[in-house]
């Protein structure tokens, strides 16, 4: 059954069979007929309005897309009192998020030394699979990280005092190394500042329009000005950590899987000592993706520092989009305690939100939505209508289009090289591979996800960005 319109962009699948609660739809025409034609999408929304204690509905947002288990782009709250927490609605990926960094530069500062700046930055930044970082770690650092998250990179000196002020939850979720299995932590050393393979980034970036001079001005961000964004993760020791959680759930609870309208939403009763066991693992392992982006951030600033004499290279936010965190959200006019996955989906909070950094408290969160390595990304501001919406949720970035498979068909990572340098963009990747999956026709219409966003309330427009340089995996 395919979505009914109750709203301009907004799309309802009634409750039906085992679902709990309707599903949504928050997405254009265009968007939504990219999703129908996918196939799978539509399906994941509704076999998560099966979960128990659903507030609302389950809802996927403009840049949704298939996702093990629960589509990308998906955001599902449950009662604290009722619900459930399915690893397969956060992800492999623990915190895979974004940050970004402004700078004191002009673009016509760097021009002519984009490929100096790439280079560097490529030296600077392990990239791709396996080991390497920019900060070393033994195993009693990981433990602390785990712990810790950009608190420790603070003690160590590996950050500084804003950074953590600037970073959504400051950079640390009261995660326990204990609740992390062994495998995962061998995994975490000597990872901590590696940008991993996939769709994961570094990337400088020229800011060349702004919608909304106050709000920008409060993020620190101005036309012409080189900002630098970066999207990464908890690398292999979130994968692990998801992995053997996932194992230890169809383990404990073999009925329930066996009852499932797919066994990849596995779940454990909040409140069950294996739902605890890992929450408190999977915000342990946030912490690393944090302290992760945190030593990337230090790399950068060593690059700026050695080539243009700078330290003006401070954060305006980072964001996680593959999370649990318990919220308090309205329904049916109650304030309900409860448990919001977020897979990549953004947290949106307006403005005057008491979980929005003081900084930005009076302008709305920042929301960092990342397009493509040959198209635009934005930054957006928390919407006011996110709270009554999508539980303060926003898109992510511009959703894939095709599968890496498809795209690695239907791209050549070469042309596509010398495609973007044409265009003023330096590309340098660790794989011929990567560069050809991540290619900008792979994705959604970013612009679109972003008007939709915009049009729905539920994160307004604040600035647009252009690549410059680009690093891969």
């Amino acid at each position: 059954m395919n979505p009914t319109q109750i709203d301009e962009n907004v799309y309802e699948i009634p409750r039906e069979g085992e679902m709990r609660a309707p599903a949504r739809v928050f997405a254009s025409e265009p968007l939504l007929e990219e999703m129908i034609e996918e196939g799978q999408t539509l399906q994941q929304i509704r076999n998560a309005a099966t979960f128990p204690g659903i507030q609302k509905y389950s809802l996927v947002l403009p840049d949704g897309h298939l996702g093990y288990g629960f589509p990308i782009g998906g955001v599902a709250a449950v009662s604290m009192d009722e619900g459930v927490i399915s690893p397969g609605a956060i992800g492999f990926d623990v915190n895979c998020g974004v940050r970004l960094l402004e700078t004191d530069l002009d673009y016509g500062d760097l021009r002519d030394r984009e490929e100096e700046l790439v280079d560097r930055l490529y030296d600077l930044v392990p990239a791709g699979l396996g080991k390497g970082a920019y900060v070393e770690t033994d195993r009693a650092d990981v433990d602390g990280i785990l712990e810790r998250g950009v608190d420790w990179m603070l003690e160590h000196g590996h950050a500084r005092e804003a950074d953590l002020d600037h970073c959504e939850e400051n950079g640390r979720l009261p995660g326990d190394a204990d609740a992390v299995p062994e495998d995962a932590k061998k995994r975490g050393v000597n990872q901590v500042g590696s940008l991993g393979s996939g769709n994961h980034f570094l990337e400088v970036q020229r800011v060349t329009d702004v919608y909304d001079d106050a709000t920008a001005a409060a993020y620190g961000l101005r036309e012409d000005q080189v900002v630098v964004m970066i999207h990464s993760g908890s690398r292999g020791l979130g994968h692990q950590v998801c992995q053997e959680y996932i194992r230890r759930f169809e383990r404990e609870y073999p009925d329930l899987v066996d009852s499932l309208p797919d066994r990849q939403l596995v779940y454990a009763p909040i409140g069950d000592e294996t739902a605890d066991d890992y929450r408190r693992a999977m915000y342990a392992a946030a912490n690393f993706a944090w302290a992760n982006r945190q030593a990337m951030t230090q790399a950068v600033r060593e690059a700026f520092a050695d080539l243009f004499g700078t330290d003006e290279v401070n954060l305006v936010y980072d964001v996680c989009h593959n999370i649990a965190k318990e919220e308090v959200h309205e329904v049916d006019g109650e304030d309900v305690e409860t448990l919001v996955h977020r897979k990549g989906a953004t947290r949106a909070f307006p403005a005057g939100h008491p979980q929005v950094p003081a900084a930005y408290r009076d302008a709305g969160q920042p929301v960092l939505l990342p397009g493509s390595m040959g198209t635009h990304s934005y930054v957006l501001a928390g919407g006011e209508r996110s709270m009554d919406l999508t539980f303060g949720s926003t898109a992510h970035g511009a959703g894939r289009l095709k599968s890496r498979t498809q795209a690695k068909k239907d791209y050549d990572a070469g042309d596509l090289q010398q495609g973007l340098r044409g265009e003023g963009v330096f590309v340098k990747a660790r794989s011929g591979e990567t560069v050809a999956e991540e290619a900008p026709g792979a994705y959604k219409d970013v612009d679109e996800v972003v008007r939709v966003s915009d049009a729905l309330g539920i994160g307004t427009k604040v600035a647009r960005m252009r690549p410059v340089a680009n690093i891969k995996g």
